[in-house]
């Protein structure tokens, strides 16, 4: 097996595992990216009885509607009982980076919003520290040149992803470079810096539980 299939099947397996965890009747909250994707199928396939679902990303919104998943606004429901999304990087911490696929800021808050967050990743997603995956901060347009300018300050090498336009209008920028020993410290910094709406570190709220492939990750470290 191939490192692309063998990716695919640590990816359909993580999002089978999650199944156990969905309770009929409840909203639930979805996230964004190819992991997610075959949790999506999974809703399609087996049709569980929803109230309905909050979504991630316009992306994930035409995903869930084809799958006849009813979409609810975030306003309206309260707090969510189960958020489900993939990840580019985990630490042994459940600490996550997040936003390869721009949706960061919505990600962040229905994590926000949700009682428990399951994290579904293949086993290649899985690093003893952040930051080998170029870190996302989406940022006001205006902004752009004077986020970076800070970001280089912090140690990172920050590039436009030019050509992308978030769900909500703002552009991105990927963060190379950086060994992330303090993730909950550096989330604080970033988000201080005037002009940038998220970062894509996932520490001061990391998920509650990280199914890698089928198999649960073990409890964080003391």
């Amino acid at each position: 097996m191939n490192h692309s299939a063998r990716g695919d099947a640590g990816k359909r397996a993580a999002a089978e595992a999650a199944w156990a965890f969905l309770e009929e009747g409840t909203v639930l909250g979805v996230g964004t990216g190819s992991t997610v994707r075959y949790f999506i199928e999974l809703l399609a396939q087996r049709r569980p009885r929803l109230e309905g679902a909050v979504s991630s990303s316009e992306q994930t919104s035409a995903l869930l509607r084809a799958a006849g998943i009813p979409l609810l606004d975030l306003n309206a429901t309260g707090p969510i009982p189960l958020y489900v999304d993939g990840a580019d990087e985990c630490d042994p911490w459940r600490r996550l980076i997040k936003g390869g696929g721009a949706a960061l800021t919505r990600e962040k808050i229905i994590a926000e919003a949700a009682r428990r967050f399951v994290c579904i990743i293949d086993p290649s997603k899985r690093v003893d520290v952040l930051g080998r995956f170029p870190l996302p901060v989406e940022v006001i347009p205006m902004a752009r040149s004077l986020v970076a300018r800070k970001l280089v300050e912090l140690g990172g090498q920050p590039v436009w992803r030019d050509g992308v336009v978030t769900d909500n209008g703002n552009w991105i920028l990927d963060v190379h470079n950086l060994r992330i020993g303090d993730p909950v410290g550096l989330e604080r910094a970033i988000d201080q810096i005037p002009g940038v709406v998220t970062v894509g570190l996932f520490a001061r709220r990391p998920a509650d539980l990280v199914l890698v492939g089928g198999e649960r990750m073990p409890e964080p470290p003391p």
